[in-house]
């Protein structure tokens, strides 16, 4: 039970952060390296312990990243 959720988080959970710090940092690439400290931290720490579960974070780093791309970029009111 404990590792369908460790793949779950794995899928979902990096993709969401590239999305949040891209929209804090207002820079894509910025979020993406953010996140990707994260997860070397993660993975340094050992929570990150199978190769199975780093390709997954790498997937969900790309859809996150390419999301990022898609977002409407913010217009700031002018008046």
């Amino acid at each position: 039970m404990f590792e369908i959720i460790r793949i779950l988080s794995a899928l979902t959970m990096p993709g969401i952060l590239v999305l949040l710090f891209t929209r804090v940092a207002y820079n894509r690439v910025v979020g993406l390296i953010l996140t990707v400290a994260l997860i070397a931290a993660s993975v340094y720490k050992g929570y990150t312990n199978t190769f199975l579960l780093i390709v997954i974070d790498a997937f969900s780093l790309t859809a996150g990243f390419w999301l990022a791309a898609k977002m409407k970029p913010r217009v700031l009111n002018k008046n």
